[in-house]
C-alpha cells in the first residue's frame, strides 16, 4: 500500500501506523511525501479506518499499488493492469496523476484516460467510486487502485487543488473548504456560527457560502468586503469576552487560531457551553515543536472533555496543524 503525507511529517506518519499496528509493520520511503508498506498484514480498509477514527492524522490519501516501472508501458499494456486490478469490469473509473513535486501528472494523466477509453471505460478526474492513482517519481512510476471509500481524498495524493479568486480574503480559507470538502460536512441551513480569531474573515465567509449567519470574533478588523454582510456580526473583542457576554446558541464553531494545541483546544471547550447539543466543532489545532504528535494529542484529548472527536488529520492546505472536526456530546 501507499499512502501520502506532508513530506516533513513522514516520520510522524510512520511512527502512528507502527503504534496503531505493530512495530513489525514494514515501511520504506518512495520519495518526500509518499511511503510504502511492504509488510505487515495489513489491509488497505484497515488503515483507511484508523485515518478516518482520528487514530493517524498524518496520513491523507491511500492507494494499492498495482505496478512499478521506468516509465509506462504502452496503452493495451497499461489498460490490461488496471482492468485486471479490478473485481468487475467498470463502466467508469477516477484517473489522478501527481509528480514528485508540484506537478499536475496531466500528460499521464492523458495516457491513462487514452488507455481506459479504448477500453469502452468512462474516465474522470474524482466522482467515481474506483480511483487509479498515478505518482511520478524520479526513479519510478506507480500504479494504484482503490475505492475512493478507503482513499481517504478524492484528489491525487491528497493534494486538494482550490482556485485562487478574487474574492478570497485570505489563504486560510482553503482549509475550511478542504475540510467541509474531504469529511463531507453538512452544515444547517440558517444556522447559527461562530468564527473565533476571525480577523481578517476568512473562515466567515466560507461560513457565510454555506449558508450560516456568522459571528466573527476578534479584536482585529475584518475585510471592508464583509463589512456590508448583514449576516455578520463583528464582535471586536476577545473570545474570553465574547462568551462572558454571549447568549446566542451556535450550531457552529471554528478556530483558527494561532495558538498552543491545548490552549486552542480549551478555548473550544469554553465554546461547548454555546453550541447547542450535536453542534459541529472545527479547529485547527497548530503543530511545532519538538513533538507535534503528542502535541496534537493532548489538544485532541482536551477536546473529547466536551466533543465526540469524529475526524483528525493534516490536510492538504493545512502546514503544521491538524485539522480536527468534533461534535458537541
Amino acid at each position: 500500500m501507499l499512502f501520502s503525507v506532508a513530506a516533513d511529517s513522514y516520520e510522524w506518519a510512520v511512527r502512528e501506523i507502527r503504534g496503531e499496528f505493530g512495530r513489525e509493520v514494514r515501511i520504506e520511503r518512495v520519495s518526500g511525501d509518499l511511503g510504502r508498506i511492504v509488510e505487515g498484514g495489513l489491509s488497505v480498509g484497515e488503515i483507511a479506518a484508523a485515518c478516518d477514527a482520528g487514530r493517524i492524522v498524518f496520513v491523507r490519501h491511500l492507494t494499492t499499488e498495482i505496478a512499478s516501472f521506468a516509465e509506462l508501458p504502452p496503452d493495451y499494456e497499461l489498460a490490461d493492469l488496471v482492468l485486471s486490478a479490478l473485481p468487475d469490469y467498470p463502466k467508469a473509473l477516477a484517473v489522478q496523476a501527481w509528480t514528485d513535486d508540484a506537478g499536475t501528472g496531466g500528460s499521464y494523466y492523458h495516457r491513462l484516460e487514452q488507455a481506459l477509453t479504448e477500453r469502452g471505460v468512462s474516465v474522470t478526474r474524482s466522482g467515481q467510486d474506483v480511483v487509479v492513482s498515478c505518482f511520478v517519481g524520479r526513479r519510478a512510476v506507480l500504479l494504484g487502485v482503490n475505492r475512493r471509500a478507503d482513499s481517504l481524498s478524492d484528489w491525487p495524493g491528497g493534494r486538494m487543488r482550490l482556485a485562487r479568486a478574487e474574492e478570497r480574503v485570505s489563504r486560510s480559507e482553503f482549509k475550511l473548504e478542504e475540510a467541509i470538502a474531504t469529511f463531507g460536512l453538512e452544515l444547517p441551513p440558517g444556522g447559527k456560527a461562530v468564527d473565533l480569531g476571525a480577523s481578517p474573515g476568512g473562515w466567515t465567509r466560507i461560513l457565510r457560502l454555506h449558508g450560516q449567519e456568522v459571528w466573527s470574533v476578534d479584536p482585529g478588523s475584518l475585510d471592508q468586503r464583509l463589512q456590508r454582510d448583514r449576516g455578520i456580526h463583528h464582535a471586536a473583542t476577545t473570545a474570553g469576552r465574547f462568551f462572558a457576554e454571549n447568549r446566542v446558541r451556535f450550531d457552529v464553531v471554528v478556530n483558527d487560531m494561532r495558538m498552543d494545541q491545548v490552549m486552542s483546544a480549551r478555548m473550544m471547550v469554553d465554546a461547548a457551553a454555546h453550541l447547542r447539543r450535536g453542534g459541529l466543532a472545527i479547529v485547527t489545532l497548530k503543530g511545532g515543536g519538538k513533538n507535534p504528535l503528542d502535541g496534537a494529542r493532548r489538544g485532541i484529548d482536551v477536546l473529547r472533555q466536551q466533543y465526540d472527536v469524529l475526524h483528525a488529520r493534516q490536510l492538504h492546505h493545512n502546514r503544521n496543524e491538524i485539522t480536527v472536526v468534533a461534535r458537541k456530546v
